[in-house]
């Protein structure tokens, strides 16, 4: 029988697909004790990825603290890895030398042993630096080629000859590592495709490589790949537990098991003791609130290759925001963001990318408003794209953003003066707060809401289900948390198919969560009161914001003078960062939110006279 190695991934890909990584290690650091000294799974995977941002964001935790724990939970003798991404490292921004460099050291003192490392675009310029930094700190560097099918008609990337060229183009590199994985986050690559890949990988690398394939069940497909790979020669997969397996996550474990049974291979595991561990987990996580669509298998997905974690992300950052009912049309729009942004790989951070230009599609009209990730992904900021994104797209993206496109990002994040170890150390002595090596990657990872934690101000986003609120649910049908009616002189209109959102409000008409000013008039042609209202005087204007979201900065006091356009606060929704601007020239009279707060779509943020 020949054993095949599995990572369980439970208590960081399995937190990240299902519940968002919002989770709180008090809860989860017994079971990890459990699963090494009780089961003898000695290869957890424990962080990364999403794991380390919700920590600051969501759960108020100090991440590297949260790392120290894991490493007291699992013993000294078991292996522990993390995700890295690239030269994004844990963030969503590309990074200067200086963090990347940082990250490895600091997650060596903080008890990993192993960091897997990935290039969503394929760019092998990406894991050059990144990968001899994680070598260089006496860390396992396992080098990733990542997956994914193309929605139905496209092609250029992502077959066998594409992943046989990147593979060549990190042995060409020469960059140090100790295994390879091959890593489809959205589980929709094609199980003939992956046993395709690996037996090339295996001829390619020989006999003793040690080569992984990590995949989710979230096309419903993720154990029938994890069988191909393993018959063509992989030695290593990655498997989560209930109640954080399949759907969006890993095959289960306990599924594996099941699958191997009557062939020639074994996961050697103690089959009483994971039942024992699984239910342990469950009786643990029963508080938590599972979305739906984390355990479902979703048929369509190669048509907007969704990565789990990045789906319940989004769809909690949805219900958070009162935004869920629209869940569907920023789904369909997904698939165009993906066929005309050059083929990255649908995984962590080009995947909300894809979902964040997908939502500004649906909220502010298709093309009328580049996410920041995704515009300078197709300007080249993040590095050479599968294949050339779409030029128009491309030229909307720089004339949006002020910037043109570029072969040299590399270059440009080490002048970007926002960047960096020297940026992070300055806005640490503004706010007087320690000059940590901690606190410093966590400000240049972590930006603002980096310096929020290390201030102790936030609110705890880790969503659970009160006693209250279960008796509601088994007695009662379920109806939406907080159902408002519409507001009035609301319509929904459809144009050559396209739905609109048009709401008039005086001479305003909000399309689609944008304002434009209009002159309205009667059905017998003369102009209403409010349209009619002559421009000449002073106007005390009311600013809104377009977006559910947070207050993450406030740029102007009241009192200001601004210029038509300029920033008076930042929303942060979805991951992105939304500037509220003055409509005209004139005087900030009131500001009528504070940092840190929560607001809701057309909620009164500030009025200008002018």
């Amino acid at each position: 029988m020949k054993k095949i190695h599995f990572m369980l991934t439970a208590f960081r890909d399995g937190f990240q697909s299902v519940f968002g990584a919002r989770v709180f290690s008090k809860d989860y650091l017994p079971l990890i004790e459990h699963a090494s000294k009780e089961c003898g799974i000695k290869h957890l995977e424990a962080g990364g990825g999403a794991l380390f941002q919700s920590a600051i964001f969501y759960t108020r935790e100090n991440a590297f603290d949260v790392m120290d724990s894991y490493r007291k939970a699992a013993g000294p003798d078991a292996e522990l890895q993390t995700l890295a991404r690239g030269i994004s490292v844990v963030a969503l921004k590309a990074q200067p030398k200086d963090v990347i460099d940082l990250h490895a050291k600091m997650f060596k003192k903080h008890g990993i042993t192993v960091i897997r490392n990935f290039d969503a675009l394929n760019d092998v310029n990406n894991l050059i630096w990144s990968g001899q930094c994680i070598h260089n700190a006496g860390l396992k560097h396992e080098v990733a080629v990542t997956m994914m099918e193309l929605p139905p008609g496209c092609t250029g990337a992502h077959d066998v000859p594409f992943y046989e060229k990147t593979l060549r183009s990190i042995l060409d590199a020469g960059i140090p590592y100790h295994s390879v994985v091959f890593k489809d986050a959205s589980g929709t690559s094609c199980p003939h495709k992956v046993h395709e890949t690996i037996k090339m990988a295996r001829k390619l690398l020989g006999e003793e490589a040690h080569i992984v394939f990590h995949s989710h069940e979230t096309a419903g497909t993720g154990t029938v790949s994890y069988m191909a790979a393993i018959e063509a020669g992989v030695s290593q997969i990655d498997l989560s537990l209930s109640p954080v397996s399949g759907g969006t996550s890993q095959p289960d474990v306990i599924t594996m098991w099941h699958a191997l049974r009557g062939t020639n291979y074994t996961l050697d595991i103690n089959i009483d003791k994971i039942f024992e561990l699984s239910e342990m987990f469950k009786e643990t996580m029963r508080d938590y609130f599972i979305p739906p669509e984390a355990t479902k298998v979703e048929p369509v997905i190669p048509f907007f290759p969704m990565p789990g974690g990045a789906l319940t992300a989004n769809t909690q950052m949805l219900r958070d925001n009162n935004l869920m009912d629209k869940y569907p049309l920023f789904i369909d729009a997904m698939g165009e963001a993906v066929r005309k942004g050059g083929f990255g790989t649908s995984v962590t951070p080009v995947s909300q990318f894809y979902f964040q230009q997908a939502f500004n599609n649906v909220m502010f009209g298709p093309w009328k408003k580049i996410a920041e990730g995704y515009g300078n992904m197709v300007l080249g900021y993040f590095g050479k794209t599968p294949v050339p994104p779409d030029p128009e797209v491309v030229k909307i993206a720089s004339d949006q953003m002020g910037k043109l496109p570029t072969t040299d990002h590399l270059s440009a994040l080490e002048t970007d003066p926002k960047k960096g170890l020297k940026a992070a150390r300055e806005a640490l002595e503004k706010e007087n707060l320690p000059l940590t090596d901690e606190n410093l990657f966590i400000v240049a990872a972590c930006e603002d809401k980096g310096i929020t934690f290390l201030q102790g101000k936030g609110t705890i986003g880790v969503r659970k289900i009160s006693e209250e609120d279960k008796k509601a649910a088994a007695s009662t049908p379920k109806t939406p948390a907080k159902a408002t009616p519409p507001p009035p002189n609301a319509y929904d209109v459809a144009v050559n198919g396209r739905n609109y959102n048009v709401r008039f409000d005086g001479s305003s008409a909000i399309v689609n969560g944008k304002t434009f000013q209009v002159n309205v008039k009667e059905a017998n042609g003369s102009t209403s009161e409010a349209a009619a209202d002559t421009t000449s005087k002073l106007t005390l204007t009311e600013i809104k914001s377009q977006l559910p979201g947070l207050i993450l900065r406030i740029e102007k006091t009241v009192g200001a003078q601004v210029k038509q356009g300029e920033v008076i606060l930042v929303v942060e929704s979805m991951k992105m960062e939304t500037p509220i601007t003055a409509p005209h020239d004139g005087t900030l009279t009131e500001v009528n939110v504070t940092q840190g707060v929560q607001v809701v779509s057309e909620q009164l943020v500030a009025k200008i006279l002018g």
